[in-house]
């Protein structure tokens, strides 16, 4: 048997954020004597993600798009699959779900997979029709990458329950950067209680509820600090809100940063906030740097936290319970080094290696459902 053809279909090829990470670190791992791997991107590519294809010997197509509304340019992605004749399609996130599903059945794509990485399953009801009524019945596998995200899809986008499956993300190494001194950096001393947050600053991560939540901590560590890599829309507003609440010398807005393995070292505690999640990277990397995290309890984080053991988990949106459990852990230094060695533990269950050998065996599985033999219709 020769092996399988697989495209990643993907608005953009990153070396940052959650879901683009995890498509390109899943198309790098997949075992290569099994698998011939494409990767299509439609919107942006990053030199540092294409570094990461190409030694990985993935094969890149890019369609230029210019904006969302540029969809002419999928008739590139209608030549690749009519030429190619990939006995695996996977999309990635909604609109690659969207237009991977319609033409991977256009041209009889044997196996099609569309894979959500969460979203709040609240307003937009296009969005839930589409997910429910097309991608959902035209592909041959719907990934949810929670529990929780597969109850949704049911129950709220009406998704067929038999086409659900649920895989959840894993930890993707990222590129060995120099190590820095993030302390040194901030002019703060080794004993300082440093709380670092590592997010795209958009209003699904709530991290006005962090900078709320970090002005009670205040109150019983006057001299504790925040930090926060990453950048996005909500950059202003969150600069602006730290003003009005008189911590502009206690919080620090890093921008995006690629020594993230360096500054969750530096931390004494890391911090999620957000509204919803899948199942995120970030979670993964401060297990990996044993930097505890107090996180919210949403979408999949309860499943790879265990309360107490492995991390600390609160309610969305309550600021006093946030800080209180933040206090816990920096007023604690022998807890926090338990609950890191136990998340070290924890995290070779989520290993890419091991995620990767998951994808593998679903779509040998599923191609083989599909009737696909060697020597059938040129496929595997």
């Amino acid at each position: 048997m020769r092996r399988l053809r697989v495209l990643f279909l993907i608005n953009e090829v990153l070396d940052s954020g959650g879901a683009e990470r995890f498509a390109v670190g899943l198309a790098t791992h997949l075992p290569r004597d099994r698998f011939e791997v494409w990767m299509c991107s439609t919107l942006r590519v990053e030199p540092a993600a294409l570094v990461l294809l190409e030694e990985a010997d993935v094969k890149h197509i890019h369609l230029g798009r210019r904006s969302k509304w540029d969809l002419y340019r999928f008739a590139g992605l209608m030549s690749l699959v009519r030429r190619e004749r990939f006995d695996v399609l996977h999309a990635h996130m909604f609109g690659s779900n969207l237009f991977g599903t319609l033409i991977g059945r256009a041209y009889r794509v044997p196996v099609v997979l569309a894979h959500e990485h969460t979203w709040s399953y609240k307003g937009d009801p296009l969005r839930r029709w589409t997910d429910g009524l097309v991608i959902g019945r035209l592909a041959t596998r719907f990934i949810a990458v929670s529990s929780l995200d597969a109850k949704r899809m049911v129950s709220i986008e009406h998704v067929p329950p038999e086409k659900i499956v649920t895989i959840t993300n894993a930890y993707v190494p990222r590129p060995r950067s120099p190590d820095g001194d993030l302390r040194h950096e901030l002019g703060i001393g080794s004993s300082t209680p440093l709380i670092a947050a590592v997010s795209v600053l958009r209003p699904q991560k709530a991290l006005s509820v962090l900078l709320a939540a970090f002005a009670q901590v205040l109150d019983a560590l006057p001299d504790a600090q925040l930090t926060i890599a990453g950048d996005g829309p909500c950059r202003g507003d969150l600069e602006e809100l730290a003003r009005e609440l008189g911590l502009e010398h206690q919080v620090r807005l890093l921008g995006r940063r690629n020594d993230v393995d360096a500054i969750l070292r530096a931390a004494d505690v890391a911090a999620m906030s957000s509204d919803y999640e899948g199942t995120p990277l970030v979670a993964f990397e401060c297990f990996a740097n044993r930097t505890p995290l107090v996180a919210t309890a949403v979408g999949g984080l309860p499943a790879i936290i265990d309360d107490g053991r492995t991390g600390l988990l609160v309610p969305p949106r309550k600021p006093t319970a946030l800080a209180d459990a933040l206090v816990a852990l920096l007023a604690n230094p022998a807890r926090r080094e338990r609950i890191a060695i136990a998340a070290e533990e924890r995290l070779q269950e989520f290993t890419i290696e091991t995620v990767a050998r998951r994808f593998a065996a679903l779509y040998e599985t599923l191609a083989n459902e599909s009737g696909l033999r060697s020597g059938e219709n040129g496929h595997f």
